[in-house]
């Protein structure tokens, strides 16, 4: 059976995420921190006040177990902490701490090279017409 555009689409797709990936994590490598661990700081970064821990896996995109225990080895290592919410005695403030700021900005600017030799030669229109294709699938995936 031959593979329509389609099929080549998702699978570029999916091959294009995980090569972008690795490739970052290969050059964060020596901030000392798993992809998993970066991945919540630049997220948390993004929130204008700090969210609930449940907030923030909904960002990340992961179960909340699975970011407990990325939370405790940030905390472990100083860079996030955990406050209580006075509204609701089971939720938690996810705050960065001041040793993550300067990390955070290491990793923007390795990020900020990625993406312009990523994009080099890649035409702005072009990139908007990838996003709004992006965008219907992905509403079709919520339909689902």
């Amino acid at each position: 059976m031959p593979l329509t555009d389609q099929h080549r689409f998702g699978m570029q797709l999916a091959q294009m995420s995980r090569g972008w990936r690795a490739e970052l994590d290969r050059r964060l490598a020596g901030l000392g921190l798993s992809q998993a661990r970066w991945l919540v700081l630049l997220h948390l970064a993004r929130f204008e006040q700090a969210p609930t821990q449940r907030e923030l896996a909904q960002s990340v995109a992961v179960e909340g177990p699975t970011l407990a225990r990325l939370l405790d080895s940030l905390e472990t290592q100083g860079l996030v902490q955990r406050q209580a919410v006075a509204e609701d005695r089971r939720a938690k403030k996810i705050v960065l701490c001041a040793p993550a700021r300067p990390l955070i900005e290491q990793i923007e600017t390795i990020a900020t090279q990625l993406r312009r030799e990523v994009f080099e030669g890649v035409d702005e229109a072009d990139i908007s017409l990838c996003m709004r294709v992006h965008e219907t699938i992905l509403a079709n995936l919520e339909k689902s």
